[in-house]
């Protein structure tokens, strides 16, 4: 996998048809799983994950795909990453970003940020969202530095979860988009 970040987009991905592929970025991603304590990436996670957005109210996963061919706009792309999200929750008008996920070889090349900059105009101007919310692990530093480069900012509140026999702490972040583009 190579990447040229000028060169990707964002489209829905569906459970038919999108399975194997997003699998093979979860596979591509040890270190995220790791951070879990797990080895590796649990089969089956993209066909449930996928399951799971079609079946939650205006929850979307986009895969962030990479032209195969710089030279043949024609020549299709590549799954490299995704972005899950919730519109209109935890409150009206606000959404919740799930994550950002790029495959681990692609990793800090810009291409996370190319796909907020590209979603983040739209969930304003067309889905008409006027805060964004997610959760950073506590144990994920690289995360929370990302996320903060996008001008997202602590709200001071976090939340605890169970994953499997530990717990996890999640760090509320907050971005207010502008009145206007």
């Amino acid at each position: 996998m190579t990447a040229n970040p000028r060169l990707i987009t964002l489209v829905p991905l569906t459970a038919a048809q999108h399975c194997a592929a997003l699998q093979a970025v979860y596979a591509a991603t040890p270190a995220y799983w790791q951070l879990f304590n797990w080895p590796h990436v649990p089969a089956g996670q993209a066909e449930h994950d996928l399951t799971a957005a079609q079946e939650t109210p205006g929850r979307t996963l986009l895969g962030i795909v990479q032209r195969v061919r710089t030279d043949d706009p024609a020549a299709g792309g590549e799954l490299i990453g995704l972005v899950d999200f919730r519109l209109h929750w935890p409150g009206q008008e606000m959404v919740y970003l799930g994550m950002i996920l790029v495959a681990g070889p692609l990793q800090r090349q810009g291409i996370g940020t190319q796909a907020w900059f590209l979603l983040e105009p739209w969930l304003r101007a067309q889905a008409g969202m006027h805060k964004a919310r997610l959760g950073v692990e506590q144990f994920n530093p690289a995360a929370l530095r990302f996320f903060q480069h996008l001008g997202f900012q602590l709200t001071g509140q976090t939340d605890r979860y169970r994953v499997n026999d530990q717990f996890v702490r999640l760090l509320y972040m907050e971005k207010r988009f502008p009145s206007e583009w």
